[in-house]
């Protein structure tokens, strides 16, 4: 049976390798996504970007049933919305949380997310990598 893993990412994140190179990096995602493709061939991985909080918890309800485990980089809104957190708090699947640079070495009101609780683990600060090492846990674990 493949897996099928949700890879889940939030406002401005798709304007990697345009914004703030220096903390991001000069990799846009759908380059990344291709890597992760070609990577881990024996895994069904689909992608989604919003901008918009409403759209992310909608893909977020259609993937509870459909995927083994989800990713998610909810970009700022990890640290605004309960909103997704509730939609998180439900789903009976594996959740990564992401993020690409070192939240605890930044702004301090980015320390706080309100996502973690519902999430299995949380991989902070080691760039798109995350991803990857994500990925390769939830196979791991799902494969158990």
């Amino acid at each position: 049976m493949q897996l099928k893993i949700g890879i889940l990412n939030g406002p401005n994140l798709n304007m990697l390798s345009k914004r703030e190179v220096s903390v991001y990096g000069t990799t846009s995602f759908d380059d990344y996504l291709i890597e992760l493709k070609k990577l881990f061939s024996n895994v069904e991985i689909d992608y989604f970007q919003s901008n918009t909080e409403g759209f992310l918890i909608d893909k977020l309800q259609e993937w509870k049933d459909t995927k083994d485990g989800i990713i998610i980089n909810a970009g700022a809104y990890t640290h605004t919305s309960i909103a997704l957190a509730d939609c998180l708090a439900y789903i009976q699947k594996p959740i990564i949380e992401v993020h690409i640079s070192n939240i605890y070495s930044r702004e301090t009101f980015r320390h706080q997310s309100y996502l973690s609780p519902y999430c299995k683990g949380v991989i902070v600060g080691l760039g798109l990598s995350g991803y990857k090492y994500a990925i390769e846990y939830l196979i791991d674990y799902l494969s158990v």
